[in-house]
């Protein structure tokens, strides 16, 4: 592949998405790199590195584009990614989706193709490569931080569970949109005196349910981080209906919950990545079954009926919100920063309210869940807080993590933490220091 240019960035996105614009951190860097870089959009997320055939004879225009300034400032006013996206991972393909021409190299059940996308990223002349997704997305690209090459991270999924950043590309929309649509579903339950349940997203943590319960959309929500009784939130839940002047409640449920003693939800694994079995029903459709099945027992012998609506899609879609317009744009404008100065390995990241960068390694070194002692209320299946003053935006996103120089952190007479290395988190005492 020619290249008459000083160096070329690839992007990517993966994984699922709501009302996001992936143009945003893409397109900041076609039109402010000075000219110095070729931008290439991979297309597809990972699948299109693995489906690229590394000859300049191929046709793999279905694999990658040139992103010029024109082609991302209007790709940038639309929602979702014109990349598109996919969910394959190439440490772990399914003999499946192998490409024709890697089957006599790779035809296990499970595949590790890394070999074959690093020989694919040296075929475009890469100097940098920008995985933006979430936990599978950018442990694949600390992967390839390992093999040698440089990857600048940014975080993008609705979840919000990736480490090391309070704050993920798309989880502002995807909160404000559950927001919104349950309020709209308010007026068929009142209606029609019923319980609300509404599946949310949320595999492994409950991030997206809390911050909706938290804003006033629901009474309770159940989130994968606490193993719930059924009978506890029937009994909440008729409580909150007797309460209510149009007789009816509202549960948010994170797509990852569990009913305490009920193993059929459980995940089961593909690799190392844990995917629901495909024969069981969702915990929303579950929850629902239950509720009306043990109504009777809280409401005089009177059975409830139940909405059950699962929001999938309809927080995927449409346009960004204020947020989510700004925040992508930063973490482009701090992608190349870190490129211009010839960094690598790192996650583009929202600390304590402030934008910052850390090691790509935290995006495998730990799990970011809600921290169930401090936020949640297991008596009462709500958010629990018990101040509002010194925490960040978003509430329970935050993260107190060790500076990296992993020294321990000492306090100011304010209480802000700082590193002894100096690092340190909003207080303008530590200047003195």
């Amino acid at each position: 592949m020619a290249t008459n240019h000083r160096g070329t960035i690839a992007i990517l996105t993966g994984g699922r998405r709501p009302g996001i614009k992936s143009g945003d951190p893409g397109g900041y860097l076609p039109g402010n790199s000075g000219g110095s870089v070729r931008v290439i959009g991979i297309r597809r997320g990972w699948a299109g590195l693995v489906d690229m055939v590394p000859d300049p004879q191929a046709d793999n225009r279905r694999n990658y584009q040139i992103l010029t300034e024109d082609i991302v400032d209007r790709a940038g006013r639309t929602g979702g990614t014109f990349l598109h996206t996919s969910r394959t991972r190439p440490s772990h393909l399914p003999r499946s989706i192998v490409p024709a021409h890697l089957r006599d190299q790779y035809n296990e059940e499970i595949n590790d193709v890394t070999p074959q996308i690093l020989k694919n990223l040296e075929f475009m002349g890469v100097d940098y490569l920008i995985p933006i997704g979430g936990d599978d997305t950018l442990s694949y690209g600390k992967r390839l931080h390992e093999e040698g090459i440089k990857v600048i991270a940014i975080p993008k999924t609705m979840d919000n569970d990736v480490p090391g950043t309070d704050y993920c590309i798309g989880f502002s929309t995807c909160v404000t949109r559950t927001i919104e649509l349950t309020h709209n579903l308010r007026t068929s339950a009142g209606s029609h005196e019923r319980f609300l349940v509404i599946e949310v997203f949320g595999r492994y943590a409950g991030f997206t349910a809390m911050l909706p319960t938290m804003a006033g959309a629901a009474d309770r929500c159940v989130i994968p981080e606490y193993s719930f009784d059924i009978d506890q939130l029937a009994r909440l839940l008729s409580e909150d209906r007797r309460r209510h002047p149009s007789s009816y409640s509202v549960v948010l449920i994170s797509e990852g919950s569990q009913m305490a003693h009920d193993d059929s939800m459980s995940f089961r694994r593909r690799g190392d990545r844990p995917i629901r079995p495909s024969q069981t029903r969702g915990i929303g459709d579950k929850v629902s079954a239950r509720l009306k099945e043990i109504s009777p027992e809280y409401n005089q012998g009177n059975r409830v009926n139940v909405i059950n609506q699962r929001l999938g899609y309809l927080v995927r879609c449409g346009e960004p919100d204020a947020f989510d317009s700004i925040v992508p744009m930063a973490f482009g404008n701090m992608a190349l920063d870190l490129i211009l100065k010839g960094q690598s390995g790192r996650l583009v990241s929202l600390r304590n309210g402030c934008y910052d960068d850390v090691d790509i390694s935290v995006v495998t070194g730990y799990k970011k869940v809600v921290d169930i002692n401090k936020y949640y209320h297991t008596e009462r299946l709500r958010p629990n807080y018990k101040t509002f003053k010194g925490q960040p935006l978003f509430i329970m996103t935050s993260e107190e993590v060790e500076a990296e120089c992993g020294m321990r952190s000492a306090e100011c007479g304010c209480g802000v933490r700082m590193c002894g290395c100096g690092v340190r988190s909003g207080c303008w005492m530590l200047d003195l220091i």
